[in-house]
């Protein structure tokens, strides 16, 4: 077996089978897209356009969806030979993805776009378009990895450990999980380029870009004054968690929870640990007391629910590790009492559960 032929999964079992291929222009989805073309699947590629790029007053976008990816996507598609569309998902991304982003930094919690898009839009309405085209499943480039066995589908992390998207998509339920392929979530990101280069894919040496898709020029201030979020931005007193006033703050919108840098306060290091949207009031706390072990978890999903009582690790911030904690039921929310201290999370954060390497499911921090 060739070196390159090792890189490729199996997938010779959808040889004949129509799969949606979620294609964002770039490499890692330009990749899966000739994976399965390769593997005989019946391909069709799809972009999501979820964003007007014309009001960015920038010269190139450098994020996943812009225009110029959906040129590329258009390209790679045609290059690997498998039938291509571009949908119009402006008004739900709006609803679902915007709005709320807006709404949570008015509120003092700390949104996580990518999971709500993950949830409503890839995974949601892109499985309601697989329906349309009769295709049984919908493939992404995400770096996690599906395996089934008689129990039905497992979710596990990537084989890359710095690239790693499992926590992304811990509130996808066990419904969308059945439907959805991972290709290149057994690989690292330096295959994935070997391989695009093996395909001749026009992407194979594309930056990759870390920005919000809607908020490319990275500047999110700009973005929720743009918005109207006048919410965010009533000054305020900085306070610690006795109350004593600290400082002042031309916003909540802000400031993140957690944060440590830019604050501009005497006697430090502070921690962001509260922001309050009634009172405009940011709390802060020095470092060892702004350490967390107790959360509140909301909007559940799972993709395979534990008994309860049941071992479980879980993370509450992306750059974390999964850590061990005990958990328990309150109605339709999860308390989690983390085994040893951790660095602080914000509402509005996604929780990831785990076991071992395979992702469970997770929900929304609601309270820290």
């Amino acid at each position: 077996m060739s070196d390159i032929e090792s890189l490729k999964p199996d997938l010779l079992a959808l040889k004949g089978r129509r799969v949606i291929a979620a294609m964002s222009g770039g490499v890692d989805s330009s990749v899966m897209a000739a994976l399965l073309k390769d593997a005989g699947a019946d391909v069709i590629g799809v972009f999501l356009n979820v964003w007007d790029y014309t009001r960015e007053n920038i010269k190139r976008h450098g994020t996943c969806c812009a225009l110029e990816d959906s040129y590329d996507a258009r390209r790679v598609a045609d290059q690997v030979g498998i039938p291509f569309y571009a949908m119009d998902m402006r008004e739900q991304f709006r609803r679902d993805v915007i709005d709320p982003f807006v709404q949570d930094y008015e509120s003092g919690r700390t949104p996580n776009p990518c999971e709500r898009c993950n949830r409503f839009v890839k995974f949601g309405a892109l499985l309601d378009v697989a329906d349309q085209l009769q295709a049984e499943f919908v493939a992404t480039g995400h770096y996690v990895k599906r395996l089934d066995d008689a129990s039905g589908v497992h979710v596990f992390k990537g084989d890359d450990p710095k690239k790693d998207q499992s926590y992304f998509l811990a509130t996808i339920n066990r419904q969308q999980a059945s439907r959805v392929l991972f290709p290149v979530g057994h690989l690292e990101k330096e295959a994935v380029r070997r391989l695009a280069l093996h395909y001749k894919l026009l992407t194979a040496h594309k930056h990759e870009s870390q920005d919000i898709c809607f908020i490319p020029a990275g500047d999110r201030i700009a973005f929720l004054k743009r918005e109207g979020a006048e919410a965010g931005f009533r000054a305020g007193d900085i306070v610690d968690r006795e109350g004593n006033r600290l400082g002042t703050h031309q916003g909540i919108a802000h400031f993140t929870l957690g944060q440590r840098k830019g604050l501009g306060l005497p006697d430090g290091p502070w921690h962001v640990v509260a922001l309050d949207g009634v009172t405009a009031r940011v709390v802060v706390a020095h470092p060892e007391d702004a350490l967390i072990r107790r959360v509140l978890v909301s909007d559940i999903s799972w993709i395979n629910e534990p008994a309860d009582g049941a071992p479980l690790m879980a993370k509450v911030r992306y750059q974390m590790h999964p850590a061990a904690c005990r958990w328990q039921r309150q109605g339709d929310t999860i308390e989690l009492l983390f085994d040893q201290p951790q660095k602080p999370t914000a509402p509005g954060q996604v929780a990831a559960f785990y076991a071992g390497e395979e992702l469970l499911g997770g929900g929304i921090v609601s309270q820290v």
